[in-house]
């Protein structure tokens, strides 16, 4: 009998301990879905090259500027790993509590380790050209959940920013021009198309004319063929 018992305060026990984990998880993943992304861009310099060139195996975006140029955290997160490679270079990964990991290449100095905890704006890093790299330059690159070698888990860093056309300047610590929700599609490009409106490109998308120009720096309304829109999806 008192085998018995003890063994069904054993089961009470795990079953309240498992409760507490499921709901401590949904608890999580609600906090995290409700949050929103104010990323700031992680360095001074122009845009040289954008996700996806070079038959696809760009994975990320490159920022151009001189050697010694502070290289910023884009958010809050703790530092994965830190250390120089043949391909990045000085290369820094960032671990974000909304479930991203960040990339930081080529750097000619890295300024945190491994396992640090780093606030948003902190500088971890001088841009150079290190690794495989033909000039100065930061390599910034953006994974959901976390990075692989394969990089399959990857994401165009304008879904975040909403620009990043090659020659546009950006600033280090500027912001989007509106705060995105983590856990949803945050934009695509569209190629107008002939006779396509902002109107019609706004409807299908369902978002709104005023975004499209706001997200695209449009003073006007007037668009042509084969000119490239940042939507909302």
């Amino acid at each position: 009998m008192v085998e018995y018992i003890k063994r069904l305060l054993l089961g009470i026990i795990m079953m309240v301990i498992i409760t507490i984990l499921i709901i401590g998880s949904k608890q999580s993943i609600a906090r995290a879905e409700g949050m929103k992304l104010s990323w700031i861009w992680p360095a001074d310099g122009v845009i040289t090259d954008v996700f996806g060139t070079r038959n696809g195996q760009h994975k990320g975006i490159d920022i151009a500027d001189v050697t010694g140029t502070p290289v910023l955290s884009v958010d809050d997160g703790r530092v994965s790993k830190s250390y120089y490679s043949d391909t990045y270079g000085h290369v820094v990964f960032i671990k974000h509590e909304t479930g991203y990991e960040t990339v930081y290449a080529h750097l000619s100095k890295r300024e945190v380790q491994e396992g640090q905890m780093v606030a948003k704006g902190q500088k971890i890093g001088l841009m150079g050209s290190t690794g495989e790299s033909s000039g100065p330059h930061l390599h910034f690159e953006i994974h959901q959940n976390e990075w692989t070698e394969t990089k399959e888990n990857s994401i165009d860093p304008t879904k975040i920013f909403g620009i990043g056309e090659i020659g546009q300047h950006v600033s280090a610590g500027s912001m989007p021009t509106k705060a995105v929700e983590v856990g949803k599609t945050l934009s695509d490009k569209y190629t107008v198309k002939s006779g396509d409106t902002l109107w019609g490109i706004a409807s299908k998308s369902e978002t709104t004319v005023h975004d499209i120009k706001q997200l695209n720096d449009l003073q006007s309304e007037i668009i042509v063929p084969g000119q490239q829109l940042v939507v909302e999806q």
